[in-house]
């Protein structure tokens, strides 16, 4: 548009709801994997506190929040190293996906279209990724920038 000012696009934590919306989501989310009996395994049973905490510091650097897992925790490496050896089985991850977008609507984070296209987008980039990373395949890369995950194809819909 000639001579008009174009809306700021928000990032995906801002169009989500910031922090308090991805520790809502994902803790709906970890509390459906404790009962479930494919991925309760793979937390023992129990996500820790801990694990919940830094899981939602991630996810909210990964949309575009405060980059506080890079300056805290580590980093992609520090997650690269929760993964490795896990041996996560591609029914694990689908399961995994399906919890994720099970407890969006639980917790009912922003229905639209685009929302839910680039939040679902990463979380099937990123399981694919860690079933890769958590295998003893060579290949793994040791050392990447935290993703910053973006709207893709289709920004939110702002009149």
């Amino acid at each position: 548009m000639v001579g008009a000012v174009a809306a700021e696009v928000p990032t995906i934590y801002e169009w989500a709801g910031g922090r308090a919306a991805f520790e809502r989501w994902l803790g709906r989310f970890y509390d459906l994997v404790e009962v479930d009996d494919l991925l309760a395994p793979v937390f023992g049973g129990v996500v820790t506190v801990q694990h919940r905490t830094d899981v939602v510091t991630w996810w909210c650097e990964v949309m575009g929040g405060p980059a506080e897992y890079t300056r805290s925790l580590g980093g992609y490496e520090h997650m690269l190293g929760k993964h490795r050896g896990l041996h996560i089985a591609p029914e694990q991850r689908l399961r995994f996906v399906t919890l994720l977008s099970q407890a969006a609507d639980d917790v009912d984070l922003p229905a639209d279209p685009e929302f839910r296209a680039a939040l679902m987008g990463y979380a099937e980039w990123g399981t694919r990724l860690a079933v890769h990373n958590s295998s003893d395949a060579p290949d793994v890369a040791e050392h990447a920038p935290v993703p910053r995950w973006g709207w893709g194809v289709a920004p939110p819909y702002q009149p």
